[in-house]
């Protein structure tokens, strides 16, 4: 069976990041930075290296600077860059808005997961897409939407990323994969179990953002919108996913190699990640390092 590449991603970026105000009381919470580049990024750049050409960005009515900043550049800040002698730092920034085709949605519907993507669903057609949020990092290698655009090459069907639980504790703050082992790292659903604990959990595949999904994903979208409730919030995995699986179709579980995910929607969390990622830039580590040898309690 031929199946088409996938080019498409949609980015959930519309929430209100109230764990951040007052700071994100004027700025996205997608867009706080990680050392020198603001969070959303990252996403992009991952996503760009894995392939993808065309990105729908679904924000809400207070995101519009991360439409500037994937926009071209002003004519004053190139100005002010050329006239500094900036070249690289000029290049590098122009090249921010070339790095794949954006659109931009403003969020409409029923809170949930769930959203975006209906949202999005005329711009994606009938081509499989990556669905992911806007704040989630996960370092791997290859890149997590690679290995999943690989492993849907082979097995044709829907792609959920997982991480290894190696804690206790993790079983109490992700879902769970429920089914069967097809390989080593590989498992076809039967289903997802929200926080289960570790006497409870069925696998140590523990689900993650950033999906790999195909356009059947649609039809069940509107059949699950038709039947939702006032105040109901509209997530994905209770109202699509496991659909899907009830009806037969084949979705699959990968644990991404060398994978690190970072949580960079609380205060804690996110300032470690910038911590981590301050010591692997290159031209800062060094001495960033050195700086926390001699800061340490």
């Amino acid at each position: 069976m031929n199946i088409k590449p996938v080019r498409k991603a949609v980015i959930a970026a519309a929430g209100f990041g109230t764990r951040f105000l007052p700071q994100t009381k004027a700025m996205p919470k997608e867009m706080l930075p990680l050392v020198d580049k603001p969070i959303i990024q990252y996403i992009v750049e991952e996503l760009v290296d894995a392939g993808i050409e065309d990105i729908v960005i679904v924000t809400g009515y207070h995101k519009r600077s991360i439409e500037d900043h994937f926009d071209h550049m002003s004519a004053e800040l190139r100005l002010n860059l050329k006239q500094g002698g900036k070249i690289k730092l000029l290049d590098e920034t122009k090249h921010i808005s070339d790095l794949a085709n954006f659109a931009y949605i403003r969020q409409k519907g029923p809170y949930g997961s769930t959203t975006p993507i209906m949202n999005a669903a005329h711009l994606i057609g009938d081509e499989p897409f990556i669905y992911t949020y806007a704040d989630d990092i996960i370092t791997a290698k290859p890149n997590r939407y690679l290995q999943m655009i690989d492993l849907y090459k082979k097995l044709k069907s829907p792609i959920l990323p997982c991480i290894p639980l190696n804690k206790d504790a993790d079983y109490d703050r992700y879902g769970v994969i429920q089914g069967d082992n097809i390989e080593e790292g590989i498992m076809k659903m039967s289903g997802l179990i929200e926080k289960p604990g570790k006497n409870n959990a069925p696998s140590n595949f523990g689900s993650v953002g950033g999906y790999l999904l195909t356009p059947d994903i649609f039809e069940y979208i509107e059949t699950a919108k038709r039947k939702l409730k006032e105040g109901d919030e509209f997530y994905l995995t209770t109202y699509v996913l496991e659909p899907m699986i009830r009806d037969g179709k084949d979705l699959y579980a990968c644990l991404l190699k060398e994978s690190k995910y970072y949580d960079t929607g609380n205060k804690l969390e996110y300032l470690k990640t910038v911590v981590d990622f301050a010591l692997k830039h290159d031209d800062l580590k060094d001495e960033f390092r050195e700086f926390l040898k001699t800061t340490v309690l």
